[in-house]
């Protein structure tokens, strides 16, 4: 909910206000502070409404019968510094999480968003996350796979609904008092049916780097099997007490899961039984194609051990060869890894639906130049029903890095830009109906407009970008326009729209 000065165009957001205990925001009075981490602060919350007999009296709370679950509200930690990444996974979870249902996920209840005052309001889960039992791995083997089918089973109920959780650790996992596993945190995620704005904003692999799979590494992010690598990852570590790629923090790092085979937990734990260590190495393959296949898949081979047939792996006692290692490295640096899987049936799709980029300089265009932009849009994507709109904006930054991320009032800039953005959009999501899944907005912080807009482009699979120019000078004539680089480079239809 937003008040009506914060849905006016060009009202800007006040910085985020310091969340306190008895606070009102919106129909929720915050209590006491849950957690806090380096991405977001929890609050325990209570819904309320005002009592319509009691009249217009704010601050005479009543509470709302109808939802009686304990709550709990997630609140970003906005700052001038923060990690854009941050803001657009904020808002991946805040779309996200209304599209699952089941017990395996907390229901979600209301969602505020960056114009005032950006929450997610969802189920209490209680009990802590399975982080704390890391401290005391190696765990007994009957927790291990207790543990590991739980967690499977509640893996394979999100896959179905369109979700790939691309952050599976101990952390993200919550258990319910009936014992059914819980995935929280969806900040990384992807779901088949919504944009993914993660891989249209950033060029580099996402996740935590233990956890990551191989394909993630390549930037592969629609393969549920990833989130099943992860969770051979926990089970490997609740087994032996270790890693098994250690905690890589670079790129480099992280690709020598690419070729490197961890070492066998029976070699760390000889009480580990055969048929486990083949399930932990199934999991851990580089090849998708060679993993167990589906959560339900591994759900079952823990439960029924006896049914899990044995391999190479089972008897596995040491890392492979220094030349076989080779052989893998030599392989994995020309291999070519498409960024998606795409079916036939998916690929008639996506030629029926063309993505239209509308890069929107909201800082600086004029109000008659963002009005003819919008037109132009509205009139191509009128003649495209399938089509995807990307609205961008750029941010200049300085290549030295030493700009403030703040105005002068103390309030993020790329969470102002963001704003505007969207006031800019809103007008063509009504007249064309479109709905959130078709229409994404980001904000690229560069030095170079021109280069961003094109890189971005041509990371999205742009088939269209529609941009503005402003009047010629003798400036531009001499120095050259963003619109003109853009026209001369990018790898797709470019539209200039002039002032």
């Amino acid at each position: 909910m937003t008040s009506p000065a914060a849905d006016a165009p060009g009202v800007l957001p006040a910085p985020a206000p310091l969340v306190r205990p008895g606070q009102r925001i919106d129909d929720f009075v915050v209590e006491e502070m849950l957690h806090q981490g380096g991405m977001a602060t929890i609050w325990g919350v209570r819904r309320v409404a005002d009592d319509p007999q009691e009249g217009d009296h704010a601050g005479c709370p009543a509470v709302d019968e109808d939802d009686a679950l304990p709550l709990v509200m997630k609140v970003p930690r906005i700052q001038g510094w923060d990690d854009p990444a941050a803001i657009v996974g904020f808002e991946v979870e805040q779309m996200i999480l209304p599209m699952l249902q089941g017990p395996h996920v907390p229901r979600f209840v209301a969602r505020g968003d960056f114009t005032r005052m950006p929450y997610i309001v969802m189920e209490r889960i209680e009990g802590s996350s399975l982080r704390p039992r890391l401290a005391a791995a190696p765990l007994p083997i009957d927790e291990v796979i207790e543990i590991g089918a739980r967690v499977a089973i509640a893996l394979h109920e999100l896959h179905r609904q369109g979700l790939v959780h691309l952050d599976v650790k101990p952390s993200n996992i919550m258990f319910r008092a009936d014992g059914s596993a819980v995935l929280i945190d969806f900040g990384l995620s992807r779901h088949d049916q919504l944009p993914d704005l993660l891989d249209e904003a950033f060029g580099l692999p996402l996740g935590t780097s233990p956890y990551m799979a191989p394909e993630q590494v390549r930037h592969v992010r629609d393969d549920p099997r990833s989130d099943l690598f992860a969770l051979a990852v926990m089970l490997y570590h609740f087994t032996t007490g270790q890693r098994p790629f250690g905690q890589p923090d670079t790129v480099r790092g992280l690709r020598r899961r690419l070729f490197e085979d961890p070492v066998p937990p029976v070699r760390l734990r000889p009480d580990c039984p055969p048929w486990l260590q083949e399930v932990i190495l199934h999991g851990l393959e580089v090849d998708p194609v060679q993993r167990l296949q589906t959560g339900a898949q591994m759900a079952l081979a823990l439960r029924f051990p006896a049914q899990v047939a044995l391999t190479a792996r089972a008897a596995k006692g040491r890392v492979d060869s220094r030349w076989r290692r080779l052989k893998r490295r030599l392989h994995s640096l020309n291999e070519e890894v498409p960024r998606t899987r795409a079916s036939p049936a998916a690929a008639s799709r996506l030629r029926r639906s063309p993505i239209v980029v509308a890069a929107i300089d909201v800082e600086n265009a004029g109000s008659g130049l963002l009005e003819h932009l919008r037109e132009t849009v509205r009139r191509i994507v009128l003649t495209e029903p399938g089509a995807r709109l990307v609205c961008v904006s750029v941010l200049r930054s300085s290549r030295l890095a030493t700009d403030s991320r703040l105005d002068e009032q103390g309030r993020s800039r790329h969470v102002r830009q963001r704003v505007a953005l969207r006031h800019w959009v809103r007008p063509l999501l009504q007249s064309l109906a479109l709905d959130e899944g078709r229409v994404s907005v980001h904000v690229l912080e560069a030095p170079e407009p021109a280069a961003a807009i094109i890189d971005f482009a041509a990371r999205a699979q742009a088939d269209h970008i529609v941009m503005g120019a402003r009047g010629a000078s003798a400036l531009r004539r001499h120095f050259g326009s963003v619109s003109s680089e853009v026209v001369a480079r990018a790898n797709c239809s470019v539209t200039v729209v002039r002032e």
